[in-house]
């Protein structure tokens, strides 16, 4: 079954261009090139290999445009795509095959393709989250003074002003920007272990190789590898359903806001119904709902993804790979949906 975010028509209500760009296969693979041409340069610099050489085969690594029906039948018989990226890559660059690849490891290369989609990804989510500070502001400058029915367990309760309800929506975005910052550097950090991921391969120049591919891919370069410690990527996890948790509190807000009887808000150009032409449903509050929802069913997999068994785990670090990129693109779903839906409101609360 095709992914709701690739759907020919689901597609539309969940799909995120913008983040879908990031997490592209043909971008992961420019990531896992990136680490491939950085290392090979990196051991020119120690000494490794020629410099002269290792310049010009990171050059041919970096221009490489793989096989992609190869890369699928090698990871479904290796469980991982970089032996079969990295052979293709020694047949098209011999005889030079020494200065490719050898003394690190798949995971080396896949998890530091994760740290650099990461770091463009909170590039993307802190944008997205500015921008919305920016539009809760505008609706708290246009009803901000308006008063409307405080509710509590959803019953009247006693009157409040708009912008009493519009900070318990905007609020939440000044911490979780503050947490994106300090959980950004722990998680857009090198991958480099080697195959146990002690770098015994790389002695004795292992911290000048590190520190040379950290510098030039843009990364932290932690002292040693994180093969097996999967906290700070769990962590990233759980700020994503933070982030589209606060946002479904505002959709489902809305929603009640927005039933006929209570008319707290008005939208323009709500969504239309087949049976009941004039009906308005308030479409971006109820998909909110529903990504909080998702993305709070994924966190606990993320947990289970934690159990790194020794030095490396097919199985946990496998189930990273399928919910991460799906938690990633339905909050930058949600950011942009909320965005919307700010700018659909004309009016909210009691002129």
């Amino acid at each position: 079954m095709t992914s709701p975010f690739d759907h020919p028509w689901l597609g539309g209500l969940f799909r995120d261009q913008e983040a879908a760009d990031i997490w592209a296969p043909q971008r992961t693979i420019a990531h896992m090139l990136a680490f491939e041409a950085a290392y090979t340069r990196a051991l020119g610099k120690v000494g490794k290999v020629d410099q002269a050489l290792a310049d010009q085969v990171a050059q041919q690594i970096a221009a490489f445009k793989p096989d992609m029906a190869d890369l699928r039948d090698g990871a479904a018989k290796d469980g991982v795509v970089v032996p079969a990226l990295v052979a293709q890559l020694k047949d098209a660059i011999q005889p030079n095959t020494d200065s490719i690849h050898t003394g690190t490891t798949s995971q080396d290369v896949i998890d530091t393709a994760l740290a650099l989609t990461l770091r463009d990804f909170s590039d993307l989510l802190d944008v997205r989250l500015a921008a919305l500070t920016i539009a809760f502001d505008v609706l708290a400058d246009r009803f901000g003074d308006r008063p409307m029915m405080g509710r509590t367990r959803m019953q009247a309760a006693l009157p409040i002003k708009v912008s009493d309800r519009l900070v318990t929506w905007s609020q939440p975005l000044a911490a979780h920007r503050k947490r994106l910052a300090s959980l950004r550097p722990e998680v857009a950090r090198l991958q480099l272990g080697g195959a146990a991921g002690d770098r015994a391969a790389l002695a004795p120049n292992a911290a000048q190789i590190s520190r040379e591919m950290a510098t030039e891919l843009g990364l932290q370069n932690p002292a040693t590898a994180w093969h097996s410690m999967r906290a700070d990527i769990a962590d990233y996890a759980n700020l994503l359903s933070l982030i589209s948790g606060a946002l479904g509190k505002f959709g489902q807000d809305i929603c009640l806001m927005a039933q006929q009887g209570v008319d707290e808000v008005t939208l323009k150009s709500g969504g239309g119904s087949s049976a009941m032409p004039h009906k308005q449903n308030p479409i971006l509050a109820e998909l909110l709902v529903t990504l909080a929802r998702f993305n709070a069913t994924q966190v606990s997999g993320m947990h289970h993804a934690l159990i790194h068994e020794q030095e490396r785990s097919g199985a946990a670090w496998a189930l990273e790979w399928m919910i991460l990129p799906q938690m990633a693109q339905t909050t930058a779903r949600s950011l942009s949906a909320a965005t919307q839906l700010c700018e659909k409101i004309t009016s909210i609360g009691k002129q």
